[in-house]
């Protein structure tokens, strides 16, 4: 790792003026995505822009029919929140399942978004539920946001401040997982719209180069929210990624069985 100034601002204000005009500053939340990468000299920022003492992004909170977390809220505190077991439980069965007890208890749902790994679970959870991404400047639907393998429609100086979940009446994610890392080599999140809406929508993370939809399973599975209605040979593999621990014709069966098992867990 190499040397680095370190700043702590008191606001987001503050955070996004060090950022501005330096492409060689980095914003730090929980850090267990980014300082990995200085570790290994893939990342070598040489500002760091601590998120820590910005007050206002650790809430979890209520309105109307959304959740709204805050950025800097932890894996934990999803995980543990009330709030989000009441009204989202499956969001708060995805983040328990992140990494281990360290990463739960210090990587945020901002900094996982902000770095965008095309195996992390939170991508499938804001895509699936249709979340909103909030920043510093603008709201960026979920559809709109995952471009590319580590990509996103942020600028280099925007700070996700929190994102707005719409409550579904059902949503369930089912991964399965790396046994090193615990990362997704397959997750699929499956919720049924709010608001008494036949739509569903399936988000699948971990199979290809992003987070993506399943529009041939959504149609199906609004017609019947049942595993049955789940078909193989949906996904193709030549669609999905490849060179990694699994070829892309068992990514393609993970999909269908991961799937599988999040509408049954949705019903």
């Amino acid at each position: 790792m190499r040397n680095f100034e370190f700043h702590r601002p008191q606001s987001v204000a503050d955070a996004v003026a060090l950022l501005k005009g330096n492409d060689a500053a980095k914003l730090l939340a929980g850090g267990q995505s980014l300082l990995p990468v200085m570790k290994l000299d893939l990342a070598q920022p040489e500002v760091l822009v601590s998120l820590a003492k910005v007050a206002g992004l650790k809430e979890i909170r209520s309105a109307g029919n959304n959740l709204v977390i805050g950025a800097l809220v932890t894996h934990a505190e999803v995980a543990a929140s009330p709030e989000v077991r009441r009204r989202i439980p499956g969001l708060a069965d995805l983040a328990g399942g992140i990494g281990d007890a360290q990463i739960r208890n210090r990587g945020t749902l901002g900094g996982s978004l902000a770095h965008a790994d095309p195996a992390a679970d939170y991508p499938a959870a804001v895509l699936a539920l249709g979340a909103t991404i909030v920043t510093d400047r603008r709201q960026i639907a979920a559809d709109d946001y995952f471009t590319g393998m580590f990509q996103t429609a942020l600028a280099a100086d925007e700070v996700i401040t929190s994102v707005h979940f719409p409550v579904p009446e059902c949503a369930a994610y089912a991964k399965f997982s790396h046994p090193a890392s615990k990362y997704a080599v397959v997750g699929v999140m499956v919720a049924k719209t709010p608001m008494g809406s036949t739509g569903v929508r399936v988000a699948v993370t971990g199979a290809g180069a992003k987070v993506f939809r399943v529009p041939a399973y959504e149609s199906a599975l609004a017609a019947k929210l049942a595993p049955e209605a789940i078909s193989a040979g949906v996904v193709a593999p030549g669609d999905l990624r490849s060179g990694g621990e699994a070829s892309p014709e068992y990514l393609a069966h993970l999909v269908t069985v991961m799937a599988k098992r999040a509408v049954q867990a949705c019903r």
